[in-house]
């Protein structure tokens, strides 16, 4: 892979990885302010839901990001937060088609999953296994 392109691809992802771990955390700290956006219920159930994915968000966007950061050649730490944002953007979808979300979430759903794509075209031009 050129080095260029891998750099280019590595800073994208680092700085997707950002706002992953920040937008997880927002969540978190005040699940509502998601939910509004979106047009979703808004109860405790929904709220608290909702902050529990924005936990995980933290865990896998910080497991990405120690990857790209701690090991930039190194394939291993890339496949699951790549699984986890192309889950996300299933859900989202599903969420959408079943009138849980407004439209608006496609655009989640999309950079999820264009997010999904970009770490595994990453890791596939990594040398190993």
């Amino acid at each position: 892979m050129s080095a260029d392109l891998a750099e280019r691809e590595r800073a994208a992802l680092i700085a997707i990885a950002g706002v992953t771990i920040a937008t997880g955390a927002g969540q978190v700290l005040a699940p509502q302010a998601s939910l509004r956006p979106l047009f979703a219920e808004d109860d405790a159930t929904t709220r608290h839901l909702f902050g529990t994915i924005g936990m995980f968000m933290v865990v896998v966007g910080g497991s990405l990001l120690e990857a790209l950061v701690q090991r930039p050649r190194d394939r291993s730490g890339l496949l699951w937060p790549a699984a986890q944002k192309l889950g996300a953007a299933g859900a989202v979808g599903l969420g959408v088609r079943r009138g849980i979300f407004s439209r608006l979430a496609l655009v989640v759903a999309g950079f999820d999953a264009l997010s999904g794509l970009l770490v595994l075209d990453y890791r596939r031009r990594l040398p190993g296994r």
